[in-house]
Parts: structure tokens; C-alpha cells; sequence
């Protein structure tokens, strides 16, 4: 983005919370627009207590009250940042949960990356060495309570190739900042 000089215009930043079920994506994709969009990335199963890894490593959905800590603090890292934005990947499947991260960080844009159970079942069926045990799917899927028309939203269907993903995520997020 360019301004005349001696604009006084600061760009917005740029706060991204890459949202979906397990299985679609939100890891790497998030890491791969962050990268292409110049800011950090943070996965937010990083910041879940230990608590709850444990009980989804042995496939214990969730409940609010698990969840409503580690949303604060993904509210928190949104709104606090120091960098010109922020990519994180976190579930983020109920109205609820974006609310509590938009209480903190109310610019969110939240990237929903969409995709359907045989898309999803596959990815997680490839999948090694993480916590999520694809039978969780089914509640996940469950869970997930699509986006309002007043949440900043930028959709995107995965079944396309990687490289479709990411363009389409980057100029949706463009999109969703500018003005």
C-alpha cells in the first residue's frame, strides 16, 4: 500500500484468525498467508492449556469452559500484537468463541477455511503426530456455526489446489482491510 508522502495515514493492522474443524488446513495455510502477507503466525494449539491437550489427545471433546481461557488469550495475542498484524490458527467453530475473540480484538478477520466431510476425513486419515484423533470430527462438524453478515469473514472452499487457497485467502484479507 502506498501513501503520499507526508500522509499521516498508518495503515490498519491486520489481525487474521485462520478458523475451521480439524483437518482443514488452518496450520498451514495460516503459516503459508502469513508468510505471504509479511506478519507472524502462531498456531493456537500452542497456547491451550495442557489440560486440554490431554483430554483431546485421549478424543474428550472440549468443553466452553475449557475453551473460554485459551479464547482470551487468542483475544489477547490478536489485540496486543506489536506487529503490523497477526495470523492465527484457531478452531474458532461458534458464534460465541469469535465473539470472545472479538471482545478483545473486535477487527478480526476470521478466514474460514470450508470443506466437506470426505475433504476433511482424508486429510486427517493422512495425518501424523497430532493431538486431534479424526473421530473428534463428527463433534467438530457439529459444533461449527457458520459466520454472521456482521463478522468480518473471508470464506474459502479447500478442495481447491494449494497455491487457489492461498491466492484466494491473501486478496480476500485485502479485501476484508481495505476500507
Amino acid at each position: 500500500m502506498h501513501t503520499p508522502f507526508g500522509s499521516s495515514h498508518t495503515p490498519p493492522t491486520i489481525r487474521v484468525v485462520v478458523m475451521g474443524v480439524s483437518g482443514s488446513g488452518k496450520s498451514t495455510i495460516g503459516a503459508l498467508v502469513a508468510d505471504a502477507m509479511d506478519l507472524p503466525f502462531l498456531d493456537g494449539d500452542s497456547l491451550h492449556p495442557m489440560v486440554n491437550i490431554h483430554k483431546m489427545a485421549a478424543g474428550t471433546p472440549l468443553t466452553d469452559e475449557d475453551r473460554w481461557p485459551w479464547l482470551e488469550i487468542v483475544g489477547n495475542e490478536l489485540a496486543h500484537t506489536t506487529a503490523r498484524g497477526v495470523v492465527i490458527a484457531c478452531s474458532a467453530l461458534k458464534r460465541s468463541y469469535r465473539d470472545a475473540i472479538r471482545s478483545k480484538a473486535p477487527d478480526t478477520i476470521f478466514l474460514h477455511l470450508d470443506g466437506s466431510l470426505g475433504v476433511l476425513s482424508s486429510r486427517l486419515e493422512g495425518r501424523s503426530g497430532h493431538f486431534m484423533p479424526p473421530a473428534l470430527l463428527a463433534s467438530q462438524l457439529a459444533a461449527l456455526e457458520p459466520l454472521g453478515s456482521d463478522e468480518r469473514a473471508v470464506i474459502i472452499d479447500i478442495s481447491a489446489g494449494i497455491t487457489s487457497i492461498l491466492d484466494e485467502a491473501v486478496a480476500g484479507i485485502n479485501r476484508a482491510v481495505t476500507p
